[in-house]
C-alpha cells in the first residue's frame, strides 16, 4: 500500500516572499508571541525575525519566556528549504534543540540562512529518493549583538513520491 506524504496549504499556493512574509505577520499565534517577520529575501535564501519583549512574551523575571525565544525560530529554515526546492519535495521540520545563553532583554532578531550551495547538496543527496536530514543553526541576538540563545534544527527532506 502507498503512502501519500501531504502537506499544508503553503506548499500547493505559489507565494512571494513579500507574501508570506505577510501572512506569517497576520498568523495567531506569532500575534499573540510578538514574533514579527521583518524581511523574508525574494530567492527565499534569508529571512529576518523579531521578537520584542512585552506583556504577553515575559517570563516571571521579567525577560522572554523561552517559548517566545523558541517560536521566533521555529518555521524559518523548513519554509527556506521547501521553498527553494519547489514542490517536487517534502519538507518537515523533524528536531530542535535550544541552548539559552544570556536572559532576553528588550527586542531580539533572528537572521536564517539557507543558501542555494546548501539546497543543491539536499538535491543531489535525495536525487536516488534517500531522505536527508541537514541541521541548520541560528542564534538570537540583541540588540547589542549578544547571543541570547542558539537553536539548531534538524529539517527532513525528501523527493516526492511519483503519484
Amino acid at each position: 500500500m502507498s503512502r501519500k506524504l501531504r502537506q499544508g496549504f503553503l506548499r500547493n499556493v505559489q507565494i512571494g516572499a513579500g507574501s508570506l512574509r505577510l501572512l506569517m505577520n497576520l498568523w495567531p499565534p506569532f500575534i499573540g508571541a510578538g514574533i514579527h517577520v521583518e524581511r523574508i529575501a525574494p530567492d527565499f535564501t534569508e529571512a529576518v525575525v523579531r521578537l520584542r519583549l512585552g506583556l504577553l512574551n515575559r517570563n516571571a523575571m521579567g525577560t522572554h519566556f523561552g517559548g517566545s525565544l523558541y517560536a521566533m525560530t521555529d518555521p524559518f529554515f523548513a519554509l527556506l528549504v521547501m521553498y527553494q526546492l519547489g514542490r517536487g519535495y517534502v519538507v518537515w521540520d523533524k528536531a530542535s534543540r535550544i541552548d539559552y545563553k544570556l536572559p532576553g532583554r528588550g527586542t531580539v532578531y533572528a537572521t536564517f540562512r539557507v543558501p542555494p550551495a546548501q539546497v543543491d547538496a539536499i538535491r543531489h543527496a535525495t536525487a536516488g529518493g534517500d531522505k536527508v536530514e541537514p541541521v541548520f543553526e541560528v542564534d538570537v541576538l540583541n540588540r547589542r549583538g549578544e547571543v541570547v540563545a542558539t537553536v539548531e534544527k534538524t529539517v527532513y527532506v525528501r523527493r516526492r513520491p511519483a503519484d
